[in-house]
C-alpha cells in the first residue's frame, strides 16, 4: 500500500512511458492531491483502501485507475465519457487501457515480516455490480367482504363472510376470557351510555 504521494510519483513513472498529455492546455498531466481526492469523491476513482492514523493508502487498482484516466483524456475524452468507459471495470480492463509497467504495480511493502497486521479486506465496489432486475410487484391482495359481530361493552369482532346465529354464539362464547380481561382493565364502554 502507497501513501498518496508515493502513488503519485508511481503514476508520474507510469505516464513517462506513452504518454502524449492532455491534447488542450487545462488538463494536468499528472493528477494532484487535490484531483485524486475528487476523483475519489466523484467515484472515478476507489476511496482509500485503508487508513494509517490520518494518512490514506492506496494500492495497485488506484494507480491503474488513474494511469486509465490520464490515458483516456489523452485521447481527448472528458472527464465524464472517461468515467463512463471506466465504470464497473475489472482490474485486466484498467491494465489494458493503462499501460502501467509491471515493476510500478509492485508494492515496496510487500516484503514485511509475518508479524505485521494483515491488510484490512478491501470493500466490495456495490456500485460496479449490475443492478439487479426489479421484482414485479405483488398482485393486489383480494378485497374481502366483513361482517361485524356485536360483542358486549361496544367489542365487534370482524369476521369474512355472513356469521349465521350459531357462528354469533360461538364467537361470543369464544371471546369471553378476552370480554373479562378488557373489562378488568377499564377497555369497555358501559352500554348505558351513548356512545
Amino acid at each position: 500500500m502507497w501513501t498518496l504521494d508515493e502513488l503519485l510519483e508511481r503514476v508520474s513513472a507510469a505516464l513517462t512511458a506513452e504518454y502524449s498529455g492532455a491534447p488542450n492546455g487545462r488538463v494536468r498531466d499528472v493528477p494532484d492531491k487535490r484531483a485524486v481526492r475528487w476523483y475519489a469523491t466523484t467515484g472515478l476513482v476507489d476511496r482509500p483502501s485503508a487508513m494509517r492514523g490520518r494518512t490514506a493508502l492506496y494500492e495497485k487498482r488506484h494507480l491503474l485507475q488513474l494511469v486509465a484516466v490520464k490515458r483516456l483524456q489523452s485521447e481527448g475524452r472528458t472527464l465524464a465519457e472517461v468515467q463512463t468507459a471506466l465504470a464497473g471495470a475489472t482490474d485486466q480492463a484498467l491494465a489494458a487501457i493503462a499501460r502501467v509497467p509491471d515493476g510500478l504495480l509492485v508494492s515496496d511493502d510487500l516484503l514485511v515480516s509475518d508479524d505485521a497486521p494483515p491488510r484490512p479486506p478491501v470493500r466490495p465496489r456495490f456500485w460496479a455490480e449490475p443492478a439487479a432486475a426489479a421484482r414485479p410487484a405483488p398482485p393486489p391482495a383480494k378485497a374481502v367482504p366483513l361482517n361485524g359481530v356485536a360483542l358486549e361493552g361496544g367489542v365487534v369482532v370482524l369476521v369474512p363472510g355472513t356469521p349465521t346465529a350459531a357462528d354469533r354464539a360461538d364467537i361470543a362464547a369464544a371471546a369471553r376470557p378476552l370480554l373479562d380481561l378488557l373489562a378488568a382493565r377499564g377497555l369497555l364502554t358501559d352500554e348505558r351510555e351513548p356512545s
